[in-house]
C-alpha cells in the first residue's frame, strides 16, 4: 500500500483595494520613504477601510477564489483551519464562521494561531489530518487584519503591517509529493518583545487599557530581528541539510515577509540566488499569518510538479520553523 502523503493542490489569495503607501504614511508619522524601504524594503501595504469587515471578510474572499478558479464543490471540504493572529472576536472561531460562508456545509474548524508562523505551524497540521487518511480535502487559510491592532502614531510598527489573505487546499498524494519534512519551534523568552498588553486574561479591558494604547500591537524591534534573522535561517539551513538538498537542488524559498534583511540572511544562508526567493514584502508589508499563501498566490504560475520548496517563518512568542515541500502540480493558469 502506497504512503499517502499531504500536498497543496490549489491557491488562492485575496488583498485589499486601498494601498497605503508608504508617502501616504510620511503624511501620518514620523518617516519617509527613504527610510522605510530602506529598512524593511515595504513600499506599500494594502489596507480593509470599510466598516464591519474583519479578517474573516478576507479569509472568505481568499477560500471563494480557491474554489472558484479550481471549480472546487465546498461541501467536499473536510476542515478548514484558520490561521490568525486577529480573530474577528474572542470566543467565538472565525474560521467556523468562515466555513459556513463559504458554503463547507459538512466541514468542521477551528482557530489556530502562533503569531507570524500561524500558516507554517498550519501546513504541519493540515497534513497530519490528511496523513491519517480520514480527511480528503483541507482547507488551510491564512488571514490577517492587522491595521485593526497597528497603532499609525507608532512609527515601528505601522510602517511594518497590511492587510490580507491566502488560502491552499491539502489532499492526499500517492506519488510521494507534498510534504517532506518540518522543524517547528517555539520559546517563551520572545514573549514580552512582541505583544499585546491588554485584552486578554491577564489585563481585560478598561477604560484605562484604551487610554494607554495597550491593545495596539507592541515590539522591541532590534530584539526581534536579531531573533528573527538567526532563528529563520537556522531552521531552513537544517532543513536542507537534513534532506540532503544544496541550493541547487531548492526551486524556490517561500519567506515570511517580515523583513527584507531577514529574508535576505535567510537565502544566504541557503546559498540560494534572489531569483529562487519569492519576494512580495514590497507591495503588502508584513500581512502575518498571510505572507505564505500570498506568495504562493502570486508565483503560482512559475511552480512546476516536483519543485523543492522550502518555507520559512518566524512570528512573536517566540515560534519559527521551516517546512520542505514538493510541490504537487503545474500551474493551470
Amino acid at each position: 500500500m502506497s504512503t499517502i502523503t499531504a500536498a497543496i493542490t490549489a491557491v488562492g489569495g485575496y488583498v485589499p483595494e486601498y494601498v497605503l503607501t508608504n508617502k501616504i504614511l510620511a503624511t501620518m508619522v514620523d518617516t519617509n520613504d527613504e527610510w522605510i524601504t530602506s529598512r524593511t524594503g515595504i513600499k506599500e501595504r494594502r489596507i480593509l477601510k470599510e466598516q464591519g469587515q474583519g479578517t474573516s471578510f478576507m479569509a472568505i474572499k481568499a477560500a471563494e477564489q480557491l474554489l472558484s478558479k479550481n471549480n472546487i464543490n465546498p461541501e467536499d471540504i473536510d476542515m478548514v483551519i484558520m490561521a490568525t493572529a486577529t480573530p474577528d472576536m474572542p470566543v467565538a472561531s472565525t474560521g467556523v464562521y468562515v466555513a459556513s460562508q463559504i458554503g463547507a456545509v459538512n466541514a468542521f474548524s477551528y482557530d489556530l494561531a502562533a503569531a507570524c508562523s500561524s500558516f507554517l505551524f498550519g501546513m504541519s497540521t493540515a497534513a497530519r489530518y490528511i496523513e491519517s487518511g480520514r480527511y480528503k480535502k483541507v482547507l488551510l487559510i491564512g488571514a490577517d487584519k492587522m491595521s485593526s491592532i497597528v497603532d499609525y502614531t507608532d512609527r515601528t510598527t505601522c510602517i511594518i503591517f497590511g492587510d490580507g489573505a491566502g488560502a491552499v487546499l491539502f489532499e492526499p498524494n500517492l506519488e510521494g509529493l507534498g510534504l517532506q519534512d518540518e522543524i517547528l519551534r517555539s520559546d517563551g523568552v520572545g514573549r514580552p518583545s512582541l505583544k499585546i498588553d491588554a485584552g486578554g486574561s491577564i489585563l481585560p479591558p478598561s477604560n484605562q487599557t484604551i487610554a494607554d494604547k495597550q491593545h495596539f500591537v507592541h515590539q522591541d524591534g532590534k530584539t526581534v530581528f536579531k531573533f528573527a534573522v538567526s532563528k529563520m535561517a537556522d531552521v531552513s539551513e537544517k532543513i536542507m541539510q537534513r534532506n540532503n538538498l544544496t541550493g541547487d537542488d531548492v526551486s524556490w524559498l517561500v519567506p515570511h515577509q517580515a523583513n527584507k534583511r531577514i529574508i535576505d540572511a535567510t537565502s544566504r544562508r541557503m546559498n540560494l540566488p534572489q531569483d529562487k526567493v519569492m519576494l512580495n514584502i514590497h507591495r503588502y508589508g508584513n500581512t502575518t499569518s498571510a505572507t505564505l499563501p500570498l506568495c504562493l498566490f502570486d508565483y503560482e504560475n512559475q511552480l512546476k510538479k516536483g519543485d523543492n520548496i522550502v518555507f520559512a517563518a518566524f512570528g512573536g512568542g517566540f515560534t519559527w520553523g521551516s517546512i520542505y515541500v514538493k510541490w504537487a502540480y503545474d500551474s493551470k493558469q
